[in-house]
């Protein structure tokens, strides 16, 4: 938005919360969760923040409370409650999320305009999805448990349009650019679970 950003209840359809900018606009939100706690990266004809900055927002004390710099645009920032996940161009940087953020892994990945990137809320499951180095492939990896060999999967043959993990994160589907497929995997063997087939001509597939 060029002045702000607004928070929904989805069911009921329900505006719970704003926030007007007179400095700028707003790019991307990404919540954490339903708590207080927004990240947030400038956008629009007047950004109120750099592009290439995201800040984390507390909404009960109405500021940035954490500021993240890179040198390039941020594409998408995912948030947990213990990390902060940041999707650049082609590299995915993972923070801890707390007051001075400790860099802990950064994954190189196939060229992401999109900002394509998945991280498992669930407290009990540490996955992250995200576009691998090879087109069509996505690559899973444990943040939990990094020493353990990331998980390939051959999603598609032409570049990812979306990828989604369930609430429990045992499975994975994933979209092209084709938008004719949606492939789910099973994310502990990478094995392909299931294939719908949504039609013959292409399509922008969004979730």
């Amino acid at each position: 938005m060029e002045n702000g950003f607004r928070v929904y209840n989805c069911d009921p359809l329900k505006e719970k919360e704003r926030q007007d900018f007179t400095e700028g606009g707003i790019g991307y939100v990404e919540m954490l969760f339903r708590c207080n706690y927004l990240a947030v990266v400038g956008g629009g004809k007047n950004p109120r923040y750099p592009p290439n900055k995201v800040m984390v927002w507390d909404d009960l004390k109405k500021k940035h409370v954490i500021e993240l710099e890179f040198s390039s645009d941020v594409k998408a920032v995912k948030l947990r409650r213990d990390r902060i996940v940041v999707v650049l161009e082609n590299v995915i940087k993972v923070y801890t999320f707390t007051q001075n953020p400790q860099q802990l892994h950064v994954f190189e990945t196939a060229p992401n305009n999109q900002g394509l990137c998945v991280l498992c809320p669930n407290s009990n499951n540490s996955l992250l999805a995200f576009p691998a180095r090879k087109l069509g492939h996505v690559q899973i990896v444990d943040l939990a448990n990094t020493e353990k060999p990331p998980l390939d999967i051959a999603g598609h043959e032409t570049a990812l349009s979306c990828i989604a993990l369930n609430l429990q994160g045992t499975k994975l589907a994933t979209t092209s650019e084709k938008g004719t497929l949606i492939r789910v995997f099973d994310t502990s063997s990478g094995q392909q679970l299931h294939e719908l087939r949504r039609g013959a001509n292409n399509a922008h597939i969004y979730w």
